[in-house]
């Protein structure tokens, strides 16, 4: 009979929300080995429970840092993460762009003004033509999500 293992509740909800701690087997503070409370893959405690050892605690930036698996220039980015926005600064960013940032409005333009012209044009003659006209290099998939979220606003 196989074994079925449950659902991990709290793992789920840190992957949900993009805290997980992806070193979290590096971490190895005292305070997080066998602890209910404190959990290791919880990046936002880890990295907030750093910052109190060394302002609060007194504890060496380079102990504290070695201590939650991180290196001290991680530290300092924290540090002045948490100076910034507190808590939620803690929080990490989505990478990379947020959001279309070649296909600008004037580009989508283009597409419309384009397709409506030509009709049947492939998406490959339309970065062509988006190349020509603005020297954007842009790819396949970059159009056709523009073209998606043109087609579900509102006009």
């Amino acid at each position: 009979m196989a074994r079925t293992h449950k659902p991990d509740r709290k793992l789920a909800a840190l992957a949900a929300s993009g805290t997980v701690n992806p070193h979290a087997h590096d971490v190895h503070d005292p305070a997080f080995s066998d602890s209910d409370f404190f959990d290791a893959r919880d990046l936002v405690q880890v990295r907030y429970e750093m910052l109190r050892r060394v302002r609060i605690e007194g504890h060496a930036i380079a102990d504290a840092a070695a201590g939650f698996g991180v290196s001290r220039p991680t530290f300092y980015k924290a540090q002045s993460d948490f100076a910034r926005a507190g808590l939620a600064g803690l929080v990490p960013l989505k990478r990379g762009p947020h959001g279309a940032h070649k296909i600008t409005a004037e580009v989508m333009r283009f597409i419309e003004a384009v397709r409506a012209a030509e009709e049947g044009l492939d998406t490959q003659a339309l970065i062509e033509r988006i190349a020509e006209r603005f020297g954007l290099s842009v790819h396949r998939r970059t159009v056709e999500r523009a073209l998606a979220r043109r087609k579900k606003k509102p006009r």
